[in-house]
């Protein structure tokens, strides 16, 4: 648990860092472009490369590849071993990522087509985003061979480096916007901002790039570019990520799903969306790839070493830890939706109306969100043991359900409707993977876990309680100016944090080794200064 902990720490407390600058983007942009074609197009020119490098990259990629490179760093031969494995990864890799972009960038009219044909229908909309599209997409490869070197430290435990590049992203990307505006100057073209936006956001992975290969050099690691060579190892790392694409990246796929039904609608929706999306990325990003990022190494060691009992109590601490953090933000999210929405984004060309329909996206997207958090600590259950295929027909069957359900939802409901869609595919999602991992006996609920669970739960309907009485007290401060906004927003987060730990600890919903150990950990820096 300590380990576990202080990993998560790390990679939760960078990552934070990452969403709050990321957070701080997304409100500028909401500002300068509001909701409209030039914002619809970028929307969907950032989309592409970066949906493929949570899939691909930070997906399939890092579960495949982090267990086999610790695997021979701890288990097959050491130092040498890895670095052979790495620098052949790397030789195929390369090659393969700048094919991959070459092709995607000539056939860019053919994928945009695909995912927006109804773009089609404002003039100008679709071949600016075919544009912006081409000019983003070199971002993939840069931001591919970043992952690679963030799973190099991962498999030593060194979460830092990989947890601080998406600071990077965010801060070029500020400082697209700040240009783009400066730029357009007032009443200028908003196609301007976008294009500078486009053009931030491929030197953005060549500025991570330029990072990462200092923190890998800094930490004693060298890679060398040989011939491209299908030694066994990289064939059977190929072979592991291939099912992987689906198994890792079900929330990824589903992005793509969720884009093509987006763009059919009024213009506008597919930023709606994506703007929504930014307030549930915000605690899965901190909570579930952390520990998702966390555990997967953690968990090859125990398994190869045939620990199984060590298996099931990290994977048990995770979920403890993964529901303590996500149920009550899940409902608190929901509940506040309105007052996130309006004091953080409504201003400048968003208005009210944009910021009403988003708040009812967010409202729909959380449902899903301790699902989206607890399938990042059931995949590794699998990937840990090289079975790739389980989560490739758990992901596919959840996609098929989550395609099934936009049909009838999106003509009916519209935008919130697809959001629905997509915490209710996630979450079938994440039964399968624990039913199946329960009836293998690689993972089960204790009575413990449940209890632990139940008493968290009425914590959170606790709080529920005290937001639902609070959020009409406050309304008319949520649209005032800059303090009136952020005296509001502080005083609901600070009465539902409190008002949820209260309850948690008179119920016995907190671990009390895992307070010790934080306790203990806050006291370390006195002690140290003594």
């Amino acid at each position: 648990m300590s380990s576990l902990v202080k990993s998560v720490g790390t990679i939760g407390g960078l990552t934070m860092v990452s969403r709050i600058f990321g957070f701080a983007r997304d409100m500028l942009l909401a500002r300068v472009l509001g909701a409209g074609l030039a914002a619809d197009a970028f929307q969907l020119a950032f989309t592409l490369p970066n949906t493929f490098r949570r899939l691909f990259a930070e997906g399939a990629f890092s579960v495949a590849f982090v267990p086999m490179y610790s695997r021979a760093l701890h288990d097959e031969g050491g130092e040498e071993a890895a670095a052979k494995f790495a620098d052949d990864v790397l030789s195929v890799f390369l090659w393969a990522l700048f094919g991959f972009s070459a092709i995607m960038m000539i056939a860019m009219p053919g994928v945009v087509w695909l995912l927006a044909r109804d773009f089609q229908e404002v003039p100008g909309k679709f071949d600016f985003a075919v544009f912006l599209s081409r000019v983003t997409f070199p971002y993939l490869a840069l931001v591919s061979l970043v992952a690679m070197l963030s799973g190099l430290l991962n498999a030593r435990s060194r979460f830092a480096p990989g947890a601080f590049v998406p600071v990077l992203l965010n801060i070029v990307l500020i400082g697209g916007i700040v240009t783009g505006w400066w730029l357009r100057g007032p009443g200028g073209d908003d196609r301007i901002v976008a294009e500078a936006l486009a053009v931030s956001v491929s030197l953005a992975g060549a500025v991570q790039l330029a990072y990462m290969a200092w923190a890998v050099r800094r930490a004693g690691l060298k890679l060398h570019w040989r011939f491209p060579k299908f030694t066994p190892e990289v064939k059977k790392l190929g072979m592991l990520i291939l099912p992987a694409t689906f198994g890792a990246g079900i929330y990824q796929v589903s992005q793509f799903v969720d884009t093509f039904f987006a763009t059919s609608l009024p213009q506008g929706s597919l930023t709606l969306l994506k703007l929504a999306d930014r307030l549930n990325q915000l605690p899965l990003g901190i909570v579930g790839i952390a520990l998702g990022t966390a555990i997967l190494p953690m968990l090859s060691r125990h398994i190869h070493s045939d620990d199984a009992a060590e298996a099931q109590r990290l994977q048990s601490n995770a979920f403890e830890i993964a529901t303590l953090l996500t149920l009550p933000a899940a409902a608190a999210l929901a509940i506040c939706a309105p007052a996130f929405t309006a004091a953080f984004f409504v201003g400048g060309k968003f208005t009210a109306e944009d910021g009403t329909i988003m708040a009812h996206i967010v409202m729909a997207l959380v449902a899903g969100l301790p699902a989206y958090v607890v399938i990042k600590i059931l995949n590794p259950g699998f990937f840990a043991r090289e079975d790739m295929r389980t989560p490739v027909w758990t992901a596919f069957a959840s996609l098929i359900i989550n395609i099934a359900i936009n049909l009838y939802v999106v003509e009916h409901y519209g935008i919130v409707g697809l959001a629905g869609a997509t915490a209710a595919s996630a979450t079938i999602n994440c039964i399968l993977l624990y039913t199946i991992l329960h009836r293998r006996g690689w993972f089960h609920f204790t009575a413990k876990l449940a209890g632990r669970i139940a008493r968290q739960i009425v914590a959170v309907a606790a709080m529920s309680a005290l937001l639902w009485w609070m959020m009409p007290m406050l309304a008319p401060h949520y649209s005032g100016g800059v303090i009136e906004r952020i005296w509001s927003l502080a005083a609901l987060c600070a009465a539902g944090g409190a008002a949820f730990f209260a309850v948690a600890f008179l119920v016995g919903a907190l671990d009390k080794d895992l307070v010790a150990m934080l306790t203990r950990r806050r006291g370390k820096p006195a002690e140290t200064q003594e």
